[in-house]
This record gives C-alpha cells, structure tokens and sequence, in this order.
C-alpha cells in the first residue's frame, strides 16, 4: 500500500523530516475552546512543555453555522492560529473532519444536514457529499500555503475521524481523501481510530495512526502496525491525557501516574504521540455535544479533560510530569534541553457577589419572538428558518390555546429535555429517556395556553454506531402530540436561539422588573470590574438550571445536578467598569450569584 507522505517521511518505522529522524511530540488544543487573546499564551506553555507540534480539530458547524454563510473571524480564525504556531517554531497537526467528535455537538456537523429528511451522514449519500465538497472548497485552499512543503507548519492531515468505528464504507474515506488532494493537501495524509474500528477503514495513501487510553489497547495496536508493513511508523494520534464528564454523573480524572505510565510506554516504544488533551479548554455557548451508549449523556460545559493544562489554562501537576518525561526520553539523549521560555499561570480574581436587579418573566420573553405557524409540530431542524436550514442551536417552544384539558401524551422520545406548561405555570418536565409520555392537563378553565419548552442538550457525536443515531439528532418534538389520543394541531412554534439580535431586544424590552416569580424568566445585573480584568468563575448556588452570557458572550450551560458547579470567565469577556450579566432560567430564579478565583467541577 502506497502512502502520500509530504514533507514527512518516514523509515525504519520512523518518521524523517529534512533527512533527520523526527519524533511528534504534538499536544492537542482546539482554537474554538479557547479565547483568542489566551491562543499564544497556551501555545507558549505548549512549547515550554517540550512539545514541538501542536494538533487542532476544525468545527465545521461553527465555521459554516447557517448553510453557506462562513465565518473565519476571532476565535474561529484558524489560519491565525496556525500562523501564531508557527511564529513560535511549532508544526502543525490539522484535523478537518468533517467529522470531529471531540465532545462537540453532531461532532461538528452542522444540524442543517439534517433539514433533509433522508439525510445519510458520514456516507456517500450524495447531498452530504456536495456540502463537504461545498465546506473543504472553501477551507482548505485558504490554508494551503501553510503546508511545510510551502513554508507553513502544517505537516500532516487528517482524513475523517475515527471512521472505522462508525462504517466500513471505505469509498467514503476515499471520497474525503480525494477532496483534500483536489483543493491543495500535498503533506502527509492520515487516519486515526480507536481499538474497535483500526481495522475496519483503511484506505491507499493515508497512513493509519491510532487512539488508545492505557497500555493494553497500546500494545495490541502497535502490535498490529508492526503487523501490517516493516517500516510503518508508529503514531497516537490520541493518547487520552484525562476524560470528559456527562451531566448528573461524577467528574474524571486520572492519576497522574497512572498517566505518566502510559507516555513513558508510548516514548519508550519509539512512537510519536498526541497528547489529547493537551489543553481542554470549553465547550462555549450551545456546542457541548453528548454520548449514546446505553442511554442518551450530555456533556458538560467545561472541557478540562484533566489535562496538562487545566481549564483556564494553568499549569498541573500533569504538566511537569509531562516535561520531565520528554526530557528525560527524547530530549536530554539527543543532548538538548527544555526550552527557556518563562510561563506562568493566568491570574485570577474572586469578584465576590453580585445581586440580580430586574427580571423578565415568560410571557415577556416569547413576545420578542416571531412563531412559526404549522399545522403539525415538527423538530428544530424541519423549520423553514436560517437560510432553510432550520434551528441549529438552544430552546424550541410549542404552544397552542386549549379549551379542555386532559391527558397529554407527546408520541416517540422528547429531545431532550421538554417542559410542560399550562398557562405558564409548570406541571412537568420530561426527558428523553421514556417513549410516549404522557402528562395530566386537566383544568376547570374554559380555556387555557399550553406550552412546551424542548432543551437540546446536545447532540450525540459518538456512540456504539450500531444504529444510524447521528441520522436521527432531530431536536424537539418528535413524534405527534396528542389529547385524549387526538392529534392537536395548528401550533404556533418559537425558535428560541439566543442570537445577539434577540439578546439586544431582550436587554431593551420595557417590562423588567424588580421582582420575580417562578417558571423560565431572564435575569439581568453588573459586574463592576475596577482595574484590568482577570480571569474569574462563576458560581450558580441556589439556581437550577440554564444559560449565562457576560457582554453578550455565551459562557455555557449550568445545571444544579452537577458535576459542574462553575462556569470559567475568561477576563478577555471582561472589560474595567460595568460587565452585563443575562441569565436565562428554565425554572426557579436565584437572586444571587458569586465570581470565585478557583473552579469546581465537581
């Protein structure tokens, strides 16, 4: 099997760069997750750790969020990024997709794929093909001159993602391949997969690198790479540094000897490594995505990973364990040393609290939106909204003026988190777990509004793949809706997104108030900052579950099952003076909330 190989080459199961052997020692850290004032800052501890190589995802679903209309600025600059690591002497590793995974929602498809109702993600269904056709035609000629052949860092790219574990369609592989060659990709090509799928997609020109946690999965998959050719190098292309954590479940971490154990087998083996994560980072706004295994679990917002470095980006114990390794391993043989770079960590601040000054209850809150009028509910996706791609992202309500109650039954599964009201007062919540579920309604009003409120908490990225699951990531009410086993129709239904328009509108609407009640409101306050400000996180004691944004930035979920118990403030979103603060509750609002200098996950 022959190889597209670049710039990097390799022998004798090493790889060979400018005529010299090369060990990758590349630490994983995702642009999206991290400010862009704090890019440097990251890749300067990245090099100071003794990695030479840095690796980086691209969110498709970020970067192409409303279909055909891209964005390539701020914190999704990824030629920026990849041009600051190269400014400071790291190569780059690029995974493009357009599958991602990586604990983001739909693994970074974008939902608009799914307002095609015979969409057949991650195949050769022929739309999916002409929109990643569409996507790479736009992204990858704009990063082809930072290949290394050309004198950019870029030194490897990535085909698909762990696609094995998902299909054995390798014409799909070859079709992803073939785009990446057609639009510039001259540097070495590679997959990457974990114990259940390296053998299932394997594919000419692309050289397979694997993903694996610990030292049994590592040694039966070099095992199996020797096996396959005599001079095959030998890459993880995801050593799992830590874990993420799913809503309601405990926090993940693991030992740092534990850890350490593992690079040294990796190190000592002769192979290459990605340390995934290196730097976690967050899962800002809605995109924390969520797994299927034997149940539905949504991901939390923060993505510390118990990585080397935390979530804020401070230095852990990890960390120098990781650079001590190196050293001893790769460098101090080679009779080099560390790099003299001077890191330090960020500097945090404990605000203390801050009192909530008005609120804006429900019925103010859906004012500002515009329903869409259809005869029968249908999912976020199937709207006729966002340039006909449907709703990516956030709340989608169902409402409809009744004049009985009764027993309301919502046929299929709720995704993923649904909220009855009746005249806006709450009478259940459902989740997603149980099909056709049934709620009592039944009032002595001649007449009355039924609401009801769907979370998308994320859709799933990774599962067993045994079903078609990504094809059915449809958010909402799946099913019809029923009373007294009759179809109700003619529902009004409200896209709630939380666009910055609809933010603007929401902080200027006439009806704040001092006081509060129960059911979904929004809650407003300051944060007076007075001097430069520093990082800082949030604690939501005494609140339930929902949305923040400080200065119009969307800091994340939070939710009183934990594990989470604080969202990270980056001090970027800060600024000296008054920071406004919009919190949107689903159910009982709190009336304070706290900035502490130290996270808690949990």
């Amino acid at each position: 099997m022959s190889f597209q190989v670049g710039s990097l080459s390799y022998k004798n199961r090493q790889f060979i760069l400018e005529d010299r052997p090369f060990t990758i020692l590349s630490g994983a850290m995702h642009y999206f997750r991290i400010p862009q004032q704090y890019w440097q800052d990251r890749l300067l501890k990245l090099k100071a750790c003794g990695l030479n190589t840095v690796e980086t995802y691209v969110p498709w679903n970020l970067h192409e969020e409303i279909k055909g209309q891209y964005s390539f600025d701020g914190m999704l600059d990824v030629r920026k990024y990849m041009q600051m690591a190269h400014d400071l002497g790291l190569k780059v590793i690029l995974r493009p997709g357009p599958y991602i995974c990586s604990e983001w929602d739909l693994g970074g498809l974008p939902s608009w794929l799914l307002h095609d109702p015979e969409m057949k993600l991650r195949s050769n269904y022929p739309p999916y093909q002409k929109a990643v056709s569409d996507f790479f035609e736009k992204l990858i000629p704009m990063v082809t001159d930072l290949q290394y052949s050309r004198g950019g860092p870029i030194i490897m790219v990535q085909v698909e993602n762990e696609f094995g574990s998902y299909s054995d369609e390798e014409d799909h592989l070859i079709f992803i391949k073939d785009l990446l060659i057609k639009y510039g990709i001259t540097e070495s090509l590679v997959l990457s997969d974990n114990i259940q799928g390296a053998r299932k997609a394997l594919i000419p020109q692309a050289l397979l690198t694997v993903n694996f946690p610990d030292v049994k999965d590592g040694s039966r998959l070099f095992n199996m790479i020797r096996d396959m050719g005599p001079n095959l190098p030998l890459l993880v292309m995801e050593f799992w540094t830590g874990w993420f954590d799913h809503w309601g479940k405990k926090h993940h971490t693991v030992p740092p000897d534990d850890f350490a154990k593992v690079l040294r087998f990796i190190l000592e083996d002769h192979a290459s490594v990605n340390l995934y994560m290196f730097h976690g980072g967050t899962n800002f706004g809605f995109m924390a995505g969520a797994n299927f295994f034997s149940e539905y679990q949504a991901d939390v917002t923060s993505y510390d990973y118990d990585a080397m470095l935390s979530e804020a980006g401070d230095m852990t114990p990890k960390y120098y364990r990781t650079q001590q390794i190196v050293h001893d391993l790769i460098l101090k043989p080679q009779g080099l040393s560390l790099p003299n770079i001077d890191v330090t960590d960020v500097p945090k601040m404990a605000y203390g609290s801050v009192k909530m000054e008005v609120w804006l209850g429900w019925e103010d809150i859906i004012s500002l939106l515009e329903p869409v009028l259809l005869k029968n509910v249908v999912t976020m996706e199937m709207l006729d909204i966002n340039n006909g791609g449907g709703q990516n992202f956030g709340y989608i309500v169902y409402r409809k003026e009744l004049t009985k109650g009764g027993t309301l039954t919502i046929e299929g599964y709720v995704r993923d988190r649904a909220q009855i009201f009746v005249d806006g007062k709450e009478t259940a919540v459902l989740d997603c777990k149980v099909k056709d579920q049934e709620v009592d309604i039944r009032t002595s009003k001649d007449s009355f509004i039924l609401d009801i409120l769907v979370e998308n908490l994320g859709r799933v990225n990774y599962c067993d793949f045994k079903t078609s699951i990504l094809n059915e990531q449809r958010k909402g009410i799946c099913g019809n809706v029923l009373l007294d086993g009759d179809p109700l129709e003619d529902w009004q239904i409200y896209p709630l997104e939380f666009k910055a328009p609809f933010q603007k509108s929401l902080l200027n609407h006439k009806a704040w108030s001092p006081s509060f009640g129960d059911g979904p409101c929004a809650s407003r306050g300051e944060l007076v900052v007075e001097n430069a400000p520093q990082d800082t996180f949030l604690k939501m004691e005494g609140w339930e579950k929902g949305i923040v944004f400080m200065n119009g930035f969307h800091l994340g979920r939070y939710w009183n099952i934990g594990p989470q118990r604080t969202l990270y403030v980056p001090a970027p979103v800060l600024k000296t003076g008054s920071n406004q603060i919009l919190i949107f509750e689903l159910h009982k609002s709190g009336s304070v909330i706290t900035f502490e200098d130290q996270p808690d996950l949990g």
